[in-house]
């Protein structure tokens, strides 16, 4: 399978910037551009804007760094709906989004976005859980 382009959905919770490592990483070796999206669900006021394309251009620089070829955008809407429409517009070849691991009751009243857009996307999603590799070796 050649990628082309990566999508790279980041909610800028403390677990965005690993996975913008791994995206980064994953891009650079296939030779891919990267596209690294942010879905706010609510119109941002004029003091937010600036915050959000602030965030977006740290994990852009993180990425460039790596040698990845990056590209963002801001999206409006909701989160699961936008991923997947970007998906299909750009259109990207894998969607690397991260698994935050809600499970039981929270997943069920806030809903999983990740979830939504593994069962909807148009190409292949790879999950990536939020903790550093080594902890999951130190633990086996």
């Amino acid at each position: 399978m050649t990628l082309t382009t990566v999508l790279c959905p980041l909610d800028f919770s403390a677990a965005s910037a690993a996975l913008v490592t791994y995206a980064a990483a994953l891009a650079v070796a296939s030779g891919a551009e990267l596209r690294l999206v942010h879905v706010q669900e609510a119109q941002p006021t004029l003091a937010a804007a600036p915050a959000v394309t602030q965030q977006l251009n740290a994990h852009r620089a993180v990425a460039e760094q790596s040698g990845a070829r990056v590209s963002t955008t801001v999206l409006q809407g909701d989160a699961a709906a936008e991923i997947v429409a970007e998906a299909r517009r750009y259109p990207a070849d894998l969607i690397i989004i991260g698994a935050h691991g809600q499970t039981g009751l929270t997943r069920f009243l806030m809903g999983s976005t990740a979830e939504a857009v593994v069962r909807t996307a148009p190409c292949a999603t790879l999950l990536v859980k939020p903790s550093p590799a080594d902890e999951y070796r130190q633990s086996a």
